[in-house]
Order: C-alpha cells, then structure tokens, then sequence
C-alpha cells in the first residue's frame, strides 16, 4: 500500500485549492505559525532575508506593495512551488499574507491553467478578499510564467 503525499487540511486557514486539486499555504511571516504540520517548502516575499526555519525554503526578494526585484527568479521558483505542490506541502508567506502573498497564490493559479483575471478572483474568494493588493500586482498575474 503506498502512502499518500503529505498535504494541507482544506479546511485549514489560509489554505487554497487550485483547480488542479493542489492545495497552497498562505500566510503572514509576522503572525505566529499555525498549527499543524510543517511545509515541506516555503516561499518567502519580503525585501529581507526571512528568519530561519525547520524547513526548505526560498527566498524571493520582493518588497511590500512593488513587485519582485528579479522576475526571472521570481517565476524559477514559483514553477518549483507548483510542480512540488502536487506532492508536498508548499507554503507562500510574505509579511502581512495579502498583497506578495495573494499575488504570488494567483500566480500559481496561472500556472495552473487559468486566466489571470479568474486566478485573481480564486485568491479572493478562496484565500483573502483584499488579496492582490495594487494595480501592478495584478498586471503581474499573468506574466510570471
């Protein structure tokens, strides 16, 4: 009998599910972590270096409210987020949880098949309603592919 792949509670705070079925983490690096299992990867937005932590992590040096400082990195390691999603579970974190945070889970969603006008809409409805914070955030679904 095999195993089936670690992944999130659905009903867990923060978590989305992409129409593929993966299920993504969202959250605030400066809350407490939530309870429950560990990601097996996080995705840290923040202009900074992020805090150490147990687990594999990346770092995307993206400021609050602007857009990643190197985009070609930036979607290197959003692809990685989402291939690993089906198997692992994935953690993207910026300070607040909203704004890098909500633009990189839409970002996801494109890479999963959907427009980048619906993607937003998903992270809306099914992450933060304020999810995506500025117009050039969402200019940027779509385009990191």
């Amino acid at each position: 009998m095999t195993a089936a792949p670690p992944t999130w509670d659905p009903a867990a705070p923060g978590v989305l599910r992409l129409p593929s079925g993966r299920l993504l983490r969202g959250r605030a690096l400066r809350r407490p972590l939530p309870a429950g299992p560990r990601p097996d990867l996080g995705i840290h937005l923040s202009r900074r270096p992020p805090p150490e932590v147990e687990w594999e992590t990346r770092w995307v040096r993206w400021p609050d409210f602007g857009l990643p400082s190197d985009r070609v990195e930036a979607a290197r390691v959003l692809a990685e987020a989402w291939r690993r999603a089906a198997f692992e579970r994935v953690e993207v974190a910026c300070g607040g949880g909203r704004g890098r945070t909500g633009t990189a889970l839409a970002c996801l969603a494109v890479l999963d098949g959907l427009e980048p006008e619906a993607a937003v809409a998903l992270v809306r409805a099914g992450y933060d309603s304020r999810a995506v914070e500025t117009p050039w955030q969402r200019r940027l679904v779509g385009r990191l592919r």
